[in-house]
């Protein structure tokens, strides 16, 4: 499909192809009142790259933290999921209270984030800038913030290229303009945001309470009384315990086995996983690059949250490729079977049509049991221990679909299931609403920064 539009040589500046071009003339229709200053002109120092070197594990309380894109949220906030350090510590890579550094290259190319001394000793990795302002000229919390409101976003877009890698460079960021108010406005600005993300942060933390309640809960309800589990160098293992099972090390590992042996002494009687099922469990499929882009919406990886939440507000597309199966459908169980992020398990809840993409499985229970109150197993310590237990691999980890029909699970009768089920839908319920409150509570402060810098306010 052919675009057209007119634009004329004196507004040109910089870049001239049409992408850049196109998105340009929207931005103009966002010019606020007051003036546009480059970002490059409020710099105390030169902009800089980050360190190249290799993450590695390490110790959060003794090794200084390795920072990467990955690990900045859509909010700039530093997550702690996935925490690494490298093998190599340069001076010159080490953050400082009040840098700003933006992702460079990649999907979330632009993304901002704010380096606060509570954060700890850090240094940042190659795909990010290092911004160090003259807190003179600017406030460097009100370029943060500005980075997460509407304008700044459309940049974004505008000045990466479509193809390829996206990827933004210094000289390109240091030409973005700012809305320059005075240094009173700027920091009533960063006190309004701060406020917001205060709040956003209080409601964040008591819907993560309640959520890791559930397990408890689940745990107690069941009468299991989970031992400490504490890893050992050194082990005996028998071979009758050994036959018929996987002869690795990893899988034989004495927590592993108290898990189990305290799921077989619980009051409940203990099934399968697979006994559960009202169907086979069924694969997904990844789109090939040529099958992107079409009718068919596709769950992914992402769009499941550790604590078992579906989020479908992002989304992709594909042709179609799917059999009937794979459509979910409301009460579907779904499990990510490979990488990083192998164990979390979804419920679909949602009416839309969705299909289930790669790396996971799915399953229907039958009218036996409750759907919730297997999730809710799934996701508890026992569940996610036994997970764990199957994976094999040790770069990318992979969960076989013969592992997880295997998975033990105590069954109680329909109406106990129900009755914890209940519960556990009202603490999930109220999660998602503070979640709810939250994002709505910050995104109400934008759009207030946003009327102060268009003059409506």
């Amino acid at each position: 499909m052919m675009e057209c539009f007119k634009i004329y040589a004196d507004e040109i500046e910089g870049r001239i192809d049409p992408f850049y071009l196109k998105n340009k003339l929207i931005l103009e229709d966002l010019q606020p009142q007051l003036k546009l200053v480059r970002l490059g002109s409020l710099l105390k120092r030169k902009v800089q790259y980050g360190a190249n070197e290799s993450a590695i594990d390490g110790n959060p309380k003794e090794d200084v933290r390795y920072i990467r894109i990955t690990d900045i949220d859509e909010f700039g906030n530093l997550k702690d999921d996935d925490w690494k350090t490298s093998q190599n510590i340069e001076k010159k890579y080490i953050l400082n209270e009040g840098d700003v550094l933006f992702a460079r290259s990649g999907a979330t190319v632009g993304k901002c984030f704010f380096y606060k001394n509570e954060y700890k000793k850090s240094i940042f990795a190659g795909y990010l800038i290092r911004f160090i302002f003259d807190e003179k000229k600017v406030n460097p919390k009100y370029v943060f913030y500005y980075s997460q409101l509407k304008r700044y976003k459309l940049w974004v877009i505008s000045i990466q290229r479509p193809s390829g890698q996206p990827n933004i460079n210094s000289e390109e960021f240091k030409s973005f303009k700012i809305p320059f108010p005075s240094l009173e406005v700027q920091n009533h600005i960063v006190n309004i945001m701060n406020k917001a993300y205060k709040i956003k942060k209080q409601k964040e933390i008591e819907a993560k309470r309640l959520l890791h309640s559930i397990n408890d809960y689940f745990l107690d309800e069941l009468d299991i009384k989970l031992p400490e589990l504490k890893d050992k160098m050194c082990y005996v293992v028998y071979v009758d315990d050994v036959k018929g099972k996987r002869a690795d090390t990893y899988y034989h590992q004495l927590k592993y086995e108290q898990v189990e042996e305290v799921i077989k002494k619980g009051k409940f009687k203990v099934k399968e996983l697979k006994d559960v099922f009202y169907s086979r469990l069924v694969k997904g499929i990844l789109p090939k690059q040529e099958d992107k882009v079409g009718p068919n919406k596709v769950l992914q990886i992402k769009n499941i949250q550790t604590n078992g939440i579906i989020n479908i507000t992002d989304f992709v597309t594909s042709k179609n490729i799917f059999s009937e199966e794979q459509k979910l459908k409301q009460g579907d169980i779904i499990i990510v079977i490979t990488g990083a992020t192998i164990g979390k398990v979804g419920l679909w809840n949602n009416r839309e049509e969705f299909y289930l993409g790669g790396d996971m499985v799915k399953f229907y229970c039958s009218e036996k049991v409750d759907h919730y109150f297997i999730q809710s197993f799934l996701l508890s310590d026992i569940g996610q221990l036994q997970i764990l237990r199957n994976t094999t691999g040790a770069t990318n980890k992979h969960l076989a679909p013969s592992d997880i029909e295997r998975i033990k699970i105590p069954l109680p009768p329909l109406s106990f299931q129900n009755k914890i089920a209940n519960e556990v839908k009202r603490k999930i319920q109220r999660a998602k609403r503070l979640f709810e409150e939250a994002k709505n509570v910050l995104e109400e402060a934008k759009l207030k920064v946003e009327r102060i810098i268009l003059g409506e306010e």
